[in-house]
């Protein structure tokens, strides 16, 4: 059997693409990858204690992340990535319950059917996400539960970078 992260991956990718917000080829960044660990770490004791009541909150929120650092590294990266805390940055402009209306509105700066439909489509990779996770069948408070957690929320953070990239124009074509 694949292992589940690179199923998460194979899925996300594919929904992604047919709703034409990534490219078969996804963007490389490895700014916005270095600070997965960073972000992760400071994320997940908020992520985990509202994962039981509000699981797609928890996993949607990291897609959200991922896009919003993105959207950081294409603007003003010699400013925000001396940020010691990027994830409590954003998370405390409005606190965790509202950190997505922050991204949205603050960050990304949407409004109207953009602001609505990333929201929409944040809440489907977020549930396809979630029923893979629970499809899995682990035993809850587990090492193998947390570590699937952190792979969602890898992909999430990775797919979510990837789509605003996608979104200001970052193209990975081959060049003939």
């Amino acid at each position: 059997m694949e292992n589940f992260e690179e199923i998460l991956h194979k899925d996300l990718h594919q929904f992604l693409q047919s709703m034409n917000e990534v490219d078969e080829r996804l963007p490389e960044c490895p700014d916005v990858e270095d600070k997965w660990e960073e972000i992760a770490k400071a994320y997940i004791p908020d992520g985990i204690r509202e994962f039981q009541n509000f699981p797609s909150a928890s996993l949607g929120w990291m897609m959200y992340i991922g896009m919003a650092i993105a959207k950081m590294w294409d603007t003003e990266w010699d400013i925000y990535s001396k940020i010691d805390d990027l994830y409590a940055y954003m998370r405390d402009k409005r606190g965790y319950d509202s950190m997505d209306e922050y991204i949205r509105e603050d960050v990304l700066l949407l409004q109207g059917a953009d602001y609505t439909a990333l929201e929409k489509l944040t809440g489907e990779c977020a549930s396809r996400v979630y029923n893979a996770l629970m499809h899995q069948r682990i035993e809850p408070g587990t090492k193998e539960a947390f570590d699937a957690y952190v792979s969602c929320l890898h992909q999430l953070y990775l797919f979510g970078a990837a789509m605003q990239l996608n979104r200001m124009g970052y193209h990975m074509t081959r060049i003939n």
